[in-house]
């Protein structure tokens, strides 16, 4: 009864967010659950015939979907650590400063985030160029050879990872600056009374109110990870010798190359499957004691 009350109160608001809501079921609601009935079926060009759970028994002898996952943790476990870090350090350096200085930063920052991912894949694409590229030049100018940096396995798979941490960075960044505005500074007036020093003025009153926000960033950026797959269809294609196929790439190539859409279905609720379940694990690890 008073969640049917606090619906009619708020009937205004529901009204309002009606549009919201009708673009969101057809254009996302509705295509989750085809996806998750194509997943059962053997779906071509032609039709689709039942299979049951033949799709997903598929995967376990799929070295191609194995290789594809692995990669995808791997970024995932490269990124979102390196991007929570790099993005608190910068705030908490920016923070101190005059909000003009503040307001330049928050936009070169920022800037990235706005800008298409195709326009940035081309910038790194002549960045990390084996032969005429800035990177190279960079480090010929001390003496070292050019490197095929999109062009070997591993080193192909760390430059991914540092070109989708330099696409995530911009919004935490201002998240966190929003989130240090919001700490009284008589917390930190009371610390440098009793004797803390910076660092444990950080660790003791920093971290822990950033905690809210620090989840919220996490969760986002585990989720938009996981989904990379702009740079890896323009920076590698996947390659060399799958060393940078991800999920994602994996599924488009089973639906658009192969013209699979059931198997590709498949891989599609494996993958929000694994979402759930890491965000889950996100929440029981950081969500203790933060207030929603």
């Amino acid at each position: 009864m008073n969640l049917i009350r606090q619906i009619v109160k708020a009937r205004w608001a529901y009204f309002f967010l009606l549009p919201a809501y009708f673009f969101f079921v057809i254009f996302t609601f509705v295509p989750i659950l085809r996806g998750l009935s194509f997943s059962f079926y053997d779906v071509k060009l032609s039709g689709k015939t039942w299979v049951g759970l033949g799709n997903f028994e598929k995967l376990y002898d799929d070295a191609a979907f194995w290789k594809s996952l692995t990669n995808t943790v791997l970024i995932v476990l490269g990124v979102v650590p390196a991007g929570l870090v790099l993005s608190l350090g910068i705030a908490v350096l920016v923070f101190p400063l005059s909000r003009r200085l503040q307001t330049f930063y928050r936009m070169a920052f920022y800037l990235p985030v706005v800008a298409s991912g195709v326009v940035l894949s081309m910038v790194w694409i002549w960045i990390l160029h084996p032969t005429y590229g800035l990177l190279n030049y960079l480090i010929g100018l001390f003496g070292f050879e050019p490197v095929a940096w999109l062009g070997t396995p591993g080193k192909a798979l760390m430059s991914i990872i540092t070109v989708v941490v330099t696409f995530i960075i911009g919004q935490p960044i201002i998240l966190f600056l929003a989130a240090l505005g919001g700490i009284p500074s008589d917390l930190y007036e009371s610390a440098m009374i009793d004797g803390a020093n910076a660092w444990k003025r950080f660790i003791r009153i920093t971290l822990p109110l950033l905690k809210p926000t620090t989840l919220f960033v996490v969760v986002t950026k585990t989720i938009a990870v996981f989904q990379v797959f702009v740079v890896i269809l323009l920076l590698t294609g996947g390659g060399p010798a799958n060393s940078t196929q991800t999920i994602v790439f994996r599924i488009y190539q089973t639906a658009f190359d192969f013209f699979n859409f059931g198997y590709a279905s498949a891989l599609g609720v494996v993958l929000l499957a694994i979402v759930c379940f890491i965000t889950w694990i996100n929440f029981r690890l950081l969500g203790r004691d933060t207030e929603y």
